[in-house]
């Protein structure tokens, strides 16, 4: 084992720090059996590493295989992912308001609703507590991861009378009229279908199962 000397501890733990995961595991490892048989705890005690990283770069170096870091466990879990029951909620309050895709290419829900609107009723149909809800642009994340977009729904709007439609019915009352007094003329009552534009529809007039 070398000197105790306070300069060389202070560059081996600097050198440990400016590198990552594996390569700093097998820097601690390699340290660890040059100066203390491969002693974890008295490495641990020395420079401060935990025992763990030590162990596990020792066993990486031991077998040549080297350990997968899980980087997408780390961190805080998303807010609808602690509790089941929040997404439920959510769902439970969007899909009244939901569309799917007018041209059926994808997937994705539309909503008429905001996410200060979802707030709000998860804070007063739901019972939210307001320190327990995210914010108002953290909810517009969830939507989204959630597969929701925000869009306002375009509802049909037929016009109530057209042209087209008092100009059939103007001829119809004429061509009634003008019969009743023929006696050679056979009326008969007949049912007939004529295509008529009445006004804008939702998904430009297509139609899906469904809806």
């Amino acid at each position: 084992m070398v000197g105790n000397g306070d300069c060389y501890d202070a560059l081996l733990r600097s050198a440990a720090k400016r590198l990552k995961s594996a390569e700093r595991r097998l820097f601690v490892a390699e340290v660890t059996q040059a100066l203390f048989d491969g002693n974890a705890r008295r490495a641990e005690r020395r420079f401060g590493w935990g025992r763990a990283t030590i162990e596990k770069g020792l066993e990486e170096q031991r077998t040549g295989v080297r350990c997968v870091e899980n980087f997408a466990a780390r961190g805080r879990p998303r807010w609808e992912d602690e509790d089941p029951q929040r997404a439920a909620d959510i769902r439970a309050i969007v899909e009244p308001h939901t569309q799917a895709d007018p041209e059926l290419k994808s997937s994705r829900y539309y909503t008429n609703l905001s996410a200060a609107e979802v707030l709000a009723a998860l804070r007063d149909e739901k019972h939210y507590r307001v320190e327990n809800l995210p914010k108002e642009r953290t909810m517009r994340d969830i939507l989204n991861r959630m597969n929701y977009r925000l869009k306002r729904i375009q509802k049909a709007k037929p016009l109530k009378k057209t042209k087209d439609t008092d100009a059939i019915f103007a001829n119809v009352r004429a061509v009634h009229e003008q019969a009743q007094h023929d006696r050679e003329t056979l009326e008969i009552s007949l049912d007939t279908k004529a295509k008529v534009s009445l006004g804008e529809y939702a998904r430009g007039g297509k139609k899906s199962d469904g809806f």
